[in-house]
Order: C-alpha cells, then structure tokens, then sequence
C-alpha cells in the first residue's frame, strides 16, 4: 500500500489523504468541524438526549477522531458508551501518533488514551475510561454478523465514488440489521442512490444541513415496523 499523506485542514486539524483510494479520511473543510457536526451533534448527540447508555459501530474507524471526540463528550456529559470501530486498513501507530487531535480538541491529556486506541489489540474489548468501553475489529464491512446491538452507527467509510460497493443496499443492508429498533445512522453522504437504498432497507430517511463544504448530510432511523417484507 502507499504511503498515507498527513495535511492540515481549513480549521486546523490534520486529515489524511489516501493515495491508494484517491481520498481523504475528513473533509478539507475542517476534520473536527466535520465530526462534530455529522457524527457527535446529528449523531451522538441525537442519541443522548433519550438515554445516557448507548452503544455505537463506526464504519470506517480510520484517525480514531470520531472514537476520541465521543470519549471526549462522554466524560462531559457523563454517558456511558460502548464503542466499536470496523476497519480493514488501520494507520500505523507512527502515523496515528502525528496527529494533532488531542491538542486541536484542547485535551491534551488524552494523547495517550488517543494512541493507545491505535495501540491496543484488535478484537479485545478495553475499558479506556469510566465513561468509555472500546473494541476495534480489523475486518471488512461486508463481513460484519453482528445483529440487533447499536444505537449509532457512525457510517464514515470513503467517499461513494472512491469504494462504491460499501454504498450499496447489501452493505447497508447489514447495518440495519446491526442496529437496534429506533437506532439512528448517520453519514456524511447525502446522494440521492444512497439515500434510495436507505429507505428500501425500511429506514426513515432526514436530509440534515451538511458540515462546511457540503450542503446536506443524512441521518437514517431504523423503524422496525417499516421493514419491508420477505
């Protein structure tokens, strides 16, 4: 594989840009202004103002930004999260530790808890904080089973046009079945085909303002009652 390319983003945090997939991991915009937006405040958020225990799958765990800012809100506002980030092509722990999220996001103190996320064993469930229980898997996304057992999914993988696959109703498919009843996905995308397969699933589609540089974003609602039959 090629080599990553750390960059600077227009709010000052870096992003990463992938010569492999032609793509970067957050928006040139602003990486944190991008996360806060579409997965904590339409995400986490959203979530958290029905319940205080909540369970989240990020699809595309990547930097670890998204996995840090919601420990980050956890401890804030004291929820309990449990945490699972999906990814097949993890940065090296050199690449993680060049990152400037935990002095962007003025935790600074949180620069070890940021790398052991990058550190720590795949597949083994850690406790990072009292607030914060976090598992990674190293596996594609179309081989996820797990069924009936989020809250959130935080769906971040690469663009449409870089991996169209992930985007398809089959891959969507299995994040239904990963979420619980009334559990919400977000994502950055708002393309009319995606959404389309979205809504096929049985999931209630919001059209959201997007985070700056996009126009919209989407959140999905799985409502069991809506899944269309066999």
């Amino acid at each position: 594989m090629k080599e990553l390319e750390i960059f600077n983003t227009q709010d000052g945090s870096h992003s990463v840009f992938s010569p492999t997939f032609g793509v970067s991991y957050h928006s040139k915009y602003g990486a944190i202004q991008e996360s806060q937006h579409v997965f904590i405040a339409a995400g986490l958020l959203e979530k958290a103002s029905t319940q205080k225990d909540i369970s989240i799958l990020e699809i595309g765990w990547g930097t670890g930004l998204n996995a840090l800012m919601t420990l980050v809100e956890a401890e804030r506002r004291q929820l309990t999260i449990h945490y699972t980030g999906v990814e097949n092509y993890p940065l090296s722990l050199e690449e993680a530790s060049a990152l400037n999220y935990p002095e962007e996001l003025e935790v600074s103190e949180k620069r070890e808890v940021f790398e052991e996320m990058h550190r720590m064993p795949w597949g083994e469930p850690q406790t990072l904080s009292p607030n914060f229980s976090f598992t990674k898997l190293r596996q594609k996304f179309q081989d996820l089973t797990i069924k009936d057992s989020f809250d959130v999914i935080y769906f971040d993988a690469f663009s449409p046009s870089a991996q169209p696959e992930l985007w398809e109703t089959a891959v969507l498919g299995i994040m239904y079945d990963a979420l619980k009843t009334d559990g919400i996905l977000v994502t950055y995308c708002a393309k009319g085909a995606v959404k389309r397969a979205l809504k096929s699933l049985g999931f209630s589609i919001e059209a959201l303002p997007g985070p700056p540089g996009k126009r919209e974003m989407t959140r999905a609602k799985k409502a069991e009652a809506m899944k269309p039959q066999p």
